[in-house]
């Protein structure tokens, strides 16, 4: 029962069903999550925490920075993340997505980022 207080605890927020729209389209580094909420760096690695924890989300570290990206190895988590999501107006998520797009075009591309195999590569390039 714990563990579906937890994810239930974790889509309760706000916050994070932001983030869970902005990493449905593929792998984000923290920066670009960061730019994109317009918030600090501390509150969105909390929320990150959170639906890490629940684990509604997987992480990567590449060099200093971590990625983030759904995690769908799980068949109940990925199938009431996909009802949620779903449920989620794309224009809540419009002003997020706009910050990012300004976000990645303003980011210097560095050819160290390694893709995932047969995922979205990170989004961003990051410093």
């Amino acid at each position: 029962m714990r563990e579906l207080l937890n994810i239930f605890k974790a889509l309760s927020e706000e916050t994070r069903l932001r983030i869970l729209k902005l990493l449905e389209n593929g792998e984000l580094c923290v920066c670009d999550i960061v730019a994109a909420l317009d918030m600090v760096q501390p509150r969105v690695s909390f929320h990150l925490n959170a639906l890490k924890e629940a684990r509604l989300l997987k992480d990567r570290k590449q060099g200093r920075w971590t990625h983030y990206r759904i995690d769908d190895d799980d068949f109940f988590r990925r199938f009431l993340l996909l009802s949620v999501l779903e449920r989620i107006p794309q224009e809540a998520g419009a002003e997020d997505r706009k910050r990012l797009e300004q976000f990645l075009h303003g980011k210097p591309s560095q050819d160290n980022v390694e893709p995932l195999p047969d995922r979205k590569g990170c989004a961003g390039r990051c410093r």
